[in-house]
């Protein structure tokens, strides 16, 4: 493609018409999310979960972006966004572009997916239409089970209005006095420590007052919680007259604000804060029925301290994140095709029997780099193998990693322990700042402490984000480093959900960075060069920035300039400025981004030899690859950073050159196959919209996932 004809010189890159709104980039992200529950191509239980999951992004993103929106307006922020917005302008067009979703994803389970699961078996009845028998079951559930639980709490002058905790789904109850006449408020929480949706046994019958569901197949019949409750308010305002109930669901503020330069013991300062989130700050959206009177409404408007744009009016169920307890269900014709993650050739050895036997993990990594890519290669037989085994090896003297977010059970955690109570030398970065999981991680920091290792708990000021681990082996009087540096967090469970990669090698370079980079986390060091690793906030963004650059002079000395990069989100000004101003100089950039992307691809002039896919699919999208052609002579990066001005500035990232010649080609496959994707990738548009792939009548419909799980079997 010719270059354009405008040259930087001529557009000011920093002109808000250039950049979409993170914020609201975001929300066409989970739209997508929401689009998986809508198609019908996704099996029906996988539609639920779409949908549990489109609600759960969107409580995080109340809890801290819009929180966040909410306290700069309070606080008078001046400074804009590259995209110019203020911070209410910000919060009027989430309000604007929420609804619409939101009304579509209870339409959708109410008039679709509940008539498709009541076919298929799954009975979510309402109360109303169960029958005497189910009636008479549940009556006896609630007084064995339920009300034990519950604590009904007046509203009147000498009851002041309850706290109510952050996410939780609430009953706003009207009684009357029937001797004085008067009417009374109460609340009711819905507790959630019970079932959400309460099962009926198969003896009470799947028939209901209307017969709807006779003679139909019966897997499982349920009611929601609160709906058992309510129509058992009798029980907990004896001598009162049940009025009416309204449901009602909160969301609040759950950011985590400390200040480290005067926290002298920062797990202390977290668990702090812990507590002060599961208070809750300011209540920042309110979800309830559009039935609600306007004199309950009123109330709880007021007593919150919410304003309209704050509430959020539905249709049938609250609460939709609680339709991923259907997942549980043995229904595998409902569900993906399960996939179970293959082992890589070289960690297994055939027998002449057609035995499997394991290799040793370290003489396969001295002979040549390996690259795993999960959730296709098993997490336990690859990462989780290296660090037990290192655990376990007479001749390790030392392990070393960062733990930004892993499972309450971790193996690795556990063989890190072992490896410390055999005397090796092992060191863990504890990020206690990982949002929603600080207390998973303090927890396991105090148990690898009470085991002997050195715990750190980060750098003042940065999140520790980076995915690496450091063994260092002797071997015939010479010591070896081994390494493995990954895009994904030590997480068993979302290895199996998650697409990530990790480079496991012993190149000399690679340790003494990483030896480096661990003395620079651990201890005094300021480290301000590395062998190979780009690595945040030292080098990375200068690198990143030089890389791009350099496919411009390339173009502009008559040669090919080609930009390859697949991350999670793409944020930061620099960092677009300077793809827009390697597009303008004819470099052909393709962008794989997931998430959010505040690049607008497809500018006349500006950004025409920009494109921006996302594909979203049964697994997250969350690995990192950067590939530059370097006119012929290609490099390809892989790590944990995103471009994101939090990766590059705020936190410690570690991005590592993929030197083996095999694995680059191998990386570059991978990103074909995700350019080709036809049946879960999105175009992004000018005009900040998604347009979603479909294969015509000529093509074959090409799942990138779909074909990595089929390349995966055939090693």
């Amino acid at each position: 493609m010719p270059k354009s004809k405008k040259t930087t010189q001529e557009i000011n890159l920093n002109d808000p018409q250039y950049y979409f709104s993170r914020e609201l980039s975001w929300l066409e992200f989970n739209n997508r999310v929401l689009n998986e529950a809508i198609d019908p191509r996704t099996p029906l239980l996988e539609r639920l979960k779409f949908i549990a999951i489109f609600c759960s992004n969107l409580d995080e993103y109340f809890m801290v972006r819009v929180a966040a929106l909410k306290q700069q307006e309070e606080a008078k922020v001046s400074k804009l966004p590259p995209d110019g917005r203020t911070p209410t302008e910000q919060l009027e067009l989430i309000s604007i572009k929420t609804r619409p979703p939101v009304a579509l994803q209870h339409q959708h389970f109410e008039q679709v997916l509940r008539p498709l699961m009541a076919a298929e078996g799954i009975h979510l009845l309402d109360y109303v239409d169960l029958n005497q028998e189910q009636r008479i079951y549940l009556q006896k559930y609630f007084e064995e089970q339920i009300f034990p639980v519950l604590t009904p709490l007046a509203v009147d002058p000498s009851h002041p209005f309850p706290y109510i905790s952050n996410l939780s789904l609430n009953l706003a109850v009207v009684v009357k006095d029937p001797d004085t006449g008067e009417e009374l408020f109460a609340r009711v929480k819905v507790p959630n420590t019970l079932p959400r949706f309460v099962p009926l046994p198969k003896e009470a019958g799947v028939g209901s007052r209307s017969s709807i569901i006779e003679n139909q197949r019966h897997i499982w019949t349920g009611v929601p919680l609160e709906q058992v409750i309510a129509h058992n308010l009798e029980s907990l305002f004896p001598g009162m007259n049940i009025q009416e109930y309204h449901p009602f669901r909160i969301t609040r503020n759950a950011d985590i604000d400390v200040e480290e330069d005067e926290a002298d013991d920062l797990l202390l300062a977290i668990e702090q804060e812990l507590r002060k989130r599961r208070v809750g700050g300011e209540v920042v959206r309110m979800e309830m029925l559009a039935s609600m009177p306007e004199a309950v409404r009123g109330m709880l408007i007021r007593e919150l301290g919410l304003s309209e744009k704050d509430v959020y009016e539905v249709e049938g169920v609250l609460g939709q994140a609680d339709l991923m307890s259907f997942m549980a269900l043995p229904i595998p014709e409902l569900k993906d095709p399960a996939w179970t993650p293959v082992v890589p050739p070289r960690l297994r050895r055939i027998n002449e029997d057609g035995s499997d036997e394991k290799e040793d993990f370290f003489s396969v990594i001295r002979n040549a780099d390996l690259m795993v890519h999960h959730p296709y290669y098993s997490f336990g037989g690859t990462v989780q193998r290296f660090i037990t085994q290192a655990a376990h090896d007479p001749n390790v003297l030392a392990i070393k990693m960062t733990l930004y977010r892993t499972t309450g059970d971790s193996p690795i955690l556990q063989a890190l322990i072992i490896a410390a109570e055999k005397g090796k030398q092992v060191s863990v970065l504890v990020e206690l700042k990982a949002r929603f999981d600080e207390e998973n991680n303090i927890n396991w920091a105090r148990k690898l402490e009470q085991a002997g290792v050195h715990v750190v708990y980060g750098l003042v000021g940065l999140k520790t984000h980076t995915k690496v681990v450091l063994v260092v082996r002797r071997e015939e009087d010479r010591i070896h480093r081994y390494v493995h540096i990954g895009t994904g967090n030590y997480n068993a469970k979302t290895a199996r959900i998650y697409t990530d990669l990790g480079l496991l090698s012993c190149r000399e370079d690679l340790g003494a960075d990483l030896t480096d980079l661990f003395n620079y986390l651990t201890g005094y060091s300021r480290q301000r060069s590395y062998r190979k690793l780009l690595v945040s906030p030292v080098n990375c963004r200068d690198r990143f920035v030089a890389l791009i650059r350099r496919e411009m002079e390339h173009c502009r000395d008559g040669k090919s300039g080609r930009i390859v990069a697949k991350m999670n989100s793409l944020t930061d000004p620099q960092i677009i400025a300077t793809l827009y101003q390697a597009s303008i100089a004819g470099v052909q950039i393709d962008l794989i981004v997931r998430g959010i992307c505040c690049l607008r691809p497809g500018l006349e002039g500006v950004s025409e030899n920009i494109r921006v896919v996302s594909v979203v699919g049964r697994f997250l999208e969350h690995s990192r690859i950067y590939y530059f052609h370097n006119h012929g002579k290609p490099e390809v990066y892989i790590g944990s950073a995103d471009w994101m001005s939090r990766n590059l500035d705020r936190r410690v990232e570690a991005i590592a050159p993929i030197e083996d010649p095999d694995i680059s080609n191998d990386l570059q496959e991978i990103l074909g196959i995700m350019l080709a994707d036809n049946r879960q990738a999105w175009d992004l548009q000018p005009d900040g919209k998604y347009v979603q792939r479909h294969p015509d009548g000529k093509e074959k419909e090409q799942s990138a996932q779909k074909i990595l799980m089929d390349m995966a079997l055939q090693i």
